[in-house]
């Protein structure tokens, strides 16, 4: 199949949507509910698990030996871990991330009687009164505070409110689409993965595209906490593609440009395979992409591999500046992303063996072990007359 037109002004309306829902991890419901609908609405009839993540089926030839792509809708976060004399918060991260990132935020403080707004500031945070003690506060979750913007000045006042400890803390996105292409927020950490996976549908149903295995199209609500893909892995799928971001950064390949092919990350290499089937549809689809590794990064494949599933997986990204931070991705790597996606589900299957849970050998995957064809090196000596 010829590679499919990504709709970028659809993937870029579902990233606003999804990005004006606050779905810290934990706190996801509304999140779930927008997503299953935008499912419903493409075609597909999507089920949920008791806690609410996502299966939706696109139905293929076989429903052996199935394929998976697999986002995740949570965002970093916060509780509530203390209520201070003073009537402010103190705060316990969701996720794993720095208090750097945190300061000045504005934020949403869910609680049982109702919301409040507030925003996140240092212990320090008068320049006026402090002078260079801003500067000299260290970094980190003890030293900043929530500031409630309700009338509180004392514990007692803060609960009073409602308020209590556990309740959640969402942190504004304040996204900013620019007409370069480049696009600003928070939580663009899997939030656009989830916009790439919804647009990759829709260019499917587009076309009534036929695949040679059912796709099971995934969406987690615990991947930023280590839990992810545990628990919603079917016996049927054989291979998992995660979309996630990739970390463009000093020390790092990819980009905020193409697709960058995961390599390896905390948990180990991706399969060989099933990575190497990315890279060549990539080059077959005249796709831009790079590849990565990721020393301090995992995603749902770690989880779904760590849970005992036995699929093979592959992690494609989008670029990613300042990740857990104040992200920065183009729309390129996005549509990018896409079209990959949509490559991959629609290729077709080459490890027939993959079909069967357990086999003999027959059919098994062999990695190259020959010794490269080099150059004659004599032809390279200098000469020496």
């Amino acid at each position: 199949m010829t590679r499919l037109t990504i709709d970028v002004d659809y993937l870029c309306e579902q990233l606003r949507n999804l990005l004006s829902i606050h779905s810290p991890t934990g706190y996801t419901d509304t999140i779930v509910r927008y997503v299953t609908e935008e499912l419903e609405r493409l075609g597909l009839e999507p089920e949920l698990t008791r806690r609410g993540a996502i299966r939706a089926i696109w139905r293929g030839a076989r429903r052996r030996g199935a394929r998976a792509i697999i986002t995740h809708v949570d965002t970093l976060g916060a509780q509530v871990k203390q209520i201070k004399e003073n009537g402010r918060l103190e705060l316990l991260p969701i996720g794993h991330w720095s208090a750097r990132f945190a300061e000045g935020a504005r934020v949403t403080i869910y609680t049982e009687k109702g919301s409040f707004p507030g925003t996140v500031l240092p212990l320090k945070a008068s320049g006026h009164t402090f002078n260079d003690g801003v500067d000299e506060l260290p970094v980190g979750w003890q030293y900043v505070e929530l500031r409630i913007d309700a009338l509180t000045w004392s514990r007692e006042d803060t609960m009073d409110l409602g308020i209590d400890i556990g309740d959640y803390v969402a942190f504004d996105p304040q996204p900013e689409f620019l007409d370069n292409g480049f696009i600003v927020s928070r939580h663009l950490d899997d939030k656009a993965g989830v916009a790439i996976a919804l647009a990759a549908l829709q260019a499917l149903k587009r076309v009534e595209a036929r695949t040679p295995v059912d796709t099971h199209w995934l969406f987690t609500i615990s991947e930023e906490v280590g839990v992810g893909a545990s628990a919603i892995v079917t016996p049927e799928i054989a291979s998992m593609v995660t979309i996630d971001n990739g970390t463009s950064a000093p020390g790092q390949n990819s980009s905020e440009f193409g697709v960058t092919i995961g390599m390896a990350d905390q948990s180990g290499p991706f399969d060989y395979h099933l990575t190497k089937k990315m890279v060549d549809l990539c080059r077959e689809h005249d796709i831009r992409f790079q590849k990565d590794i990721f020393r301090h990064y995992r995603s749902d494949s770690a989880s779904a591999l760590e849970a005992g599933h036995d699929v093979r997986t592959a992690l494609i990204a989008f670029g990613v500046d300042a990740s857990h931070g104040y992200e920065r991705i183009h729309a390129h790597a996005l549509r990018s992303v896409a079209e990959l996606t949509t490559a991959y589900v629609t290729s077709p299957l080459e490890i027939q063996r993959d079909i069967q849970e357990v086999s003999d050998l027959e059919g098994f995957t062999e990695q190259p072990t020959e010794a490269a064809e080099q150059p004659d090196e004599t032809e390279k000596m200098p000469d020496r007359n």
